[in-house]
């Protein structure tokens, strides 16, 4: 069992930056590959970026250029700073952890970014 908790939402202008953390709790979590992802209404949750433990990373390209994903193995801890924010980026972001099946998910944070 992992248990993942988001902090960092908030708003921002167009053109600024936001900061999203996650800490994990549990057993085996250097096992979980970790990651972000989005969601807006009616639309279906993507994924933004993903981390291993050893640090290999994919970030979508709508964003790569912009959003950085990074972990803290010590303290448990993936980061995703979001420069550069556009109004398209406001969604609910999700942490989450994901190993051989086991998939598991914040409650979600809200960004709201304004023209």
């Amino acid at each position: 069992q992992v248990e993942l908790v988001e902090s960092g939402g908030g708003s921002a202008q167009a053109g600024g930056s936001l900061t999203l953390s996650c800490a994990a709790s549990g057993s085996r979590i250097r096992s979980y590959t970790m990651g972000w992802f989005r969601q807006g209404t009616g639309r279906e949750r993507e994924r933004v970026a993903i981390i291993t433990y050893s640090g290999a990373s994919h970030t979508v390209d709508s964003v790569k250029d912009r959003f950085t994903i990074s972990r803290d193995n010590a303290k448990n801890t993936v980061t995703l700073q979001m420069n550069s924010l556009k109004p398209e980026d406001t969604d609910v972001y999700y942490c989450n952890a994901y190993w051989s099946g086991n998939n598991f998910w914040g409650p979600g944070t809200q960004v709201t970014v304004s023209s």
